[in-house]
């Protein structure tokens, strides 16, 4: 916290000459409780097995978007913590997006998203987000409801958490449950000693809180009584009434956050107590009392969050450096600042498949969007969560809430909101403790992107010191060649990698007699240091139960449309293949020259060279070695000598051939490691041009198979890396009535998915989608930061 606003109420400050025990407590605070939270972002709160879940994931340090962490983990689990897919997201900016292919036969129940990075794991696991999701199945033997299990227990806590004798004391009441709350319910206070006659009555703002204001006298005993809308009471006791302490009173407007003191038979009265407040576990605010005073008052002008939103700990330190009150309040409850998305030109329709697009503004200063367009069906269900509430309420706390999105909503209630916040505490870090000196035990720091060690042995012998030659090969790029050298544990480390297609890694050392190759009797094997790591908590309780399922099993209208999403979607593939299949018979073509021209370009091009197709003809290779050795005798005017290392060197007549890999010059000794099975094609080149006499080797690419009967020969020398998951495309559907595929009834509810929609060279960034078949009317979700972490949050329903 960059801003921090310091308060004297007395004129003059006595200097200090060491840090006090706060003091020491506020700096342990500073340097060592920087920490992460996440939200989640879901095309739909509900699916059907077979279906695909779009996500897109934000990562926040703080309030802005978070520079720690370059990897997110997402995990999907069911309901018995069975891990069932999971991904290995980028984040760039604190953003990154993914998709889960659910299995056709995933049975029906309540499943989980778990999102973390590697360095939220040095903290509690409790602010690791656990996302609910139902996944349907119809052929599923038990099937999914809504518990009416209403269940539910209350506590009452005093503002500033002290209750005493003679002050004027503001509760807030909070019910917690498993499954739903009530709708709504009411209350009322007695004195223990007259039960009959209320001392007041309250009625609640939503399912989770309520607040009511009482002034104790000493020596008596409250109690609360609580009763919902079905009839279901409870009765709880208040707190002990105390006959000294510290009454704090906090009340929150637009311009900051005003905070009164009261004293109560204190020794020194409010002398030397200290106001603390931070604002994610950084200083923001700090003010000492140096009069003697029973009484104290100030304002935290909201500049000291920069004039932004947020959840303020204001903390009472007395004489001693003792906590003796403290209290969470929202930063401008009635001013949220927030973005609007800048629409210029918008061209919606209601008739089915045609086709719609949003215009936004190419000079925003928004310049990247996460986008979401559903059909909007009229019921006006409102969000249980969005960004908003994961930002400011959820992330950082780890209580259920129930709907937090309507605390920020267009209709919130400020009062609700701050009750709310006097039922909770500040859990990611805790006074007392940093008082007394503890320290958080970071045993993960946040590495950027992905790290290996790599330890090769020769003979089961670790090389310790040792020259080896690394082989990258990413994807269907070029091979590169890089000599490194083992520490002297024998380790190779691979530091900060970004990569989301496959990383072959391949190992060669000198070889130190004429008899073998670079990679005889080597093993190598790649520890990735950037890993995922087991859940140990409990998911959190839902309001869905499982039971048996009926016999005429029924499902609700949106999860009939998806079914009926998956059907279209399997008989638009089903036809993209016959045309595919129409097409290839329909051209013959020469496979050799088509394999030639797919894998050479026009440098190594000749009509002097002889060419062996591996992926269209066996070449009767098993059996050999390597292809060096397979080569021999299998080419006019090409010869083998043996160089020093024992391996076949080419030669065309009689001068010494040069050797590419996928077109790059290599050793031969890497050529005699590689697996025939994965040698596409050779081509025997014979002077031509620039390249000369050369033995060119290809391997496979994409989907090739080799049609060699080559028995598989593991290499213990090289693995393959797997990286980052590399997100799918959303598809554009375009369906009309002259499709192929004649779908009858188009009823997608994720109109447009879109995690990173640009604004380049001011080109308007435009949102493009095909209507359904049903859809009137649409919902648009658009999220987006500037570069100073402003936050755009826009939904609307567009006609």
């Amino acid at each position: 916290m960059k801003n921090i606003f310091f308060l004297l109420l007395l004129s003059i400050a006595q200097p200090v000459l060491s840090q006090t025990k706060l003091e020491k407590a506020i700096t342990n605070l500073e340097n060592n409780y920087e920490q992460e939270k996440v939200y989640l972002l879901t095309d739909k709160s509900q699916y059907v097995a077979g279906d695909k879940i779009w996500f897109k994931s934000f990562v926040f340090d703080g309030y802005n978007r978070s520079a720690l962490s370059t990897t997110l983990f997402v995990e999907l689990y069911n309901s018995d913590k069975k891990l069932i897919d999971w991904k290995t997201i980028l984040l760039t900016n604190g953003e990154g997006s993914g998709d889960f292919k659910l299995k056709e036969d995933l049975p029906e129940q309540v499943y989980f998203v778990r999102a973390y990075t590697p360095y939220m794991n040095n903290f509690s696991e409790d602010f690791q987000i656990v996302k609910t999701i139902p996944i349907y199945n119809p052929n599923s033997t038990e099937a999914l409801e809504i518990s009416k299990n209403s269940d539910w227990s209350a506590k009452a806590f005093p503002e500033g958490g002290n209750f005493i004798n003679g002050m004027p004391t503001k509760f807030a009441v909070r019910l917690s449950g498993d499954a739903s709350l009530p709708e709504s319910w009411t209350g009322k206070i007695i004195d223990i000693q007259n039960p009959n006659v209320p001392i007041t009555t309250f009625t609640s703002f939503d399912k989770n809180v309520a607040s009511f204001k009482i002034t104790p006298v000493l020596g008596k005993k409250y109690q609360v009584i609580i009763q919902d809308n079905t009839g279901k009471s409870q009765t709880i006791d208040l707190p002990q009434v105390a006959g000294s302490g510290v009454n704090l009173e906090v009340s929150s407007s637009k311009e900051g956050i005003k905070y009164s003191l009261k004293g109560v038979n204190l020794t020194q009265q409010l002398q030397n107590y200290k106001i603390v407040g931070t604002i994610n576990n950084h200083l923001a605010y700090k003010a000492n009392i140096t009069q003697l005073t029973n009484e104290a008052s100030s304002l935290i002008p909201t500049k000291i969050n920069n004039g932004n939103n947020g959840v303020l700990q204001l903390a009472i330190f007395d004489g001693q450096d003792n906590l003796v009150a403290q209290r969470l309040c929202f930063i401008k409850p009635n001013n949220l600042k927030i973005e609007k998305a800048e629409i210029i030109g918008q061209n919606l329709k209601q008739t089915p498949r045609s086709f719609n697009s949003i215009d936004l503004s190419p000079e925003s200063v928004f310049k990247n969007y996460t986008v979401l367009v559903s059909e909007d069906d009229g019921s006006h269900n409102q969000d249980e969560e969005n960004i908003l509430s994961s930002l400011w309420l959820t992330g950082d706390f780890t209580t259920k809430i129930d709907t937090p999105a309507q605390y920020f909503s267009k209709t919130a209630n400020s009062e609700a909101l701050d009750a709310l916040l006097i039922s909770e505490n500040w859990k990611r870090f805790d006074w007392n403790s940093l008082l007394s000196g503890s320290l958080p035990a970071i045993k993960t720091n946040s590495q950027k992107f992905l790290s290996y060690r790599i330890k090769p042995l020769k003979n089961n012998a670790l090389l310790k010191d040792t020259n080896v030659n690394l082989v990258l090969k990413l994807g269907e790029n070029e091979p590169v060649i890089n000599q490194f050298k083992t520490d002297q544990n024998g380790y190779i480390y691979l530091d900060n990698l970004s990569f989301n297609e496959p990383l072959d890694v391949s190992l060669f050392v000198n070889s130190e007699s004429n008899k073998e190759s670079g990679t005889d009797n080597l093993f190598v094997t790649i520890e990735p240091l950037v890993t995922p790591t087991q859940f140990k908590g409990s998911f959190p309780s839902t309001k869905y139960k499982l039971v048996k399922a009926a016999e005429n099993k029924k499902v609700s209208p949106a999860i009939s449309r998806a079914i009926n999403t998956q059907k279209n979607i399997k008989k638009t593939e089903n036809i993209d293949v016959q045309i595919e299949e129409v097409k290839l018979v329909g051209k013959k073509k020469d496979p050799k020259e088509d394999l030639d021209k797919q894998l050479s370009t026009g440098m190594f091009s000749s009509i002097n060279s002889t060419i062996f197709d591996f992926v269209n003809e066996d070449q009767q290779a098993a059996g050999s070695n390597n292809i060096l050795d397979w080569l021999q005798g299998r080419a006019a005017g090409l010869t083998f000598q043996r160089d020093n290392s024992g391996v076949n060197v080419p030669y065309i007549r009689g001068q010494k051939a040069k050797l590419y890999l996928d077109e790059v010059p290599t050793d031969p000794s890497i050529i005699t490691s590689l697996p025939i099975s994965n040698i596409a094609m050779v081509k025997i080149i014979k002077e031509s041009g620039l390249i000369g006499n050369a033995v060119a080797i290809y391997t496979m690419k994409g989907n090739m198979k080799s049609k060699n009967n080559v028995k598989e020969t593991q290499n213990n020398n090289s693995s393959i890396l797997k990286g980052y998951d590399k997100p799918s495309e959303f598809p554009i559907e375009m369906l009309d009535d002259d499709s192929p595929a004649k779908i009858e009834n188009d009823t997608r509810e994720t109109l447009y998915w879109n995690p990173n929609l640009f604004d380049s060279d001011y080109v308007p960034p435009m949102i493009k989608f095909y209507n359904n078949d049903s859809a009137k009317q649409y919902k648009v979700l658009i999220i987006s930061f500037d570069e100073d972490d402003n936050l755009l949050y826009d939904k609307e329903i567009l006609k």
